[in-house]
């Protein structure tokens, strides 16, 4: 799992009858890496979000029939960047 960050929406007019109807989220990494990720959460941009990858990704979407390698399998409620770790808000 990658810890990553929600830059915003990605439409794709056409594209694989697999990928089904599957909101797709560009996702950056604290070094600016970009990847596209299916989003199973609804998540906005700038959220931070943590993935799953390979077959789990498939799993997370719910339907092990889209075809994926990269999902977002939640929304992290607060992120320290700089500190690299999370910490509970209460």
């Amino acid at each position: 799992m990658d810890i990553l960050q929600v830059e915003g929406s990605l439409v794709c007019t056409l594209r694989h009858p697999e990928l089904y109807q599957t909101s797709l989220r560009v996702l950056r990494d604290v070094n600016g890496k970009r990847q596209v990720a299916v989003d199973t959460c609804g998540c906005r941009p700038g959220n931070w979000v943590f993935v799953v990858s390979g077959s789990g990704a498939r799993f997370a979407c719910g339907d092990f029939a889209v075809l994926t390698d990269l999902a977002i399998g939640g929304i992290i409620d607060y992120w320290d960047e700089e500190a690299g770790q999370t910490q509970q808000v209460v």
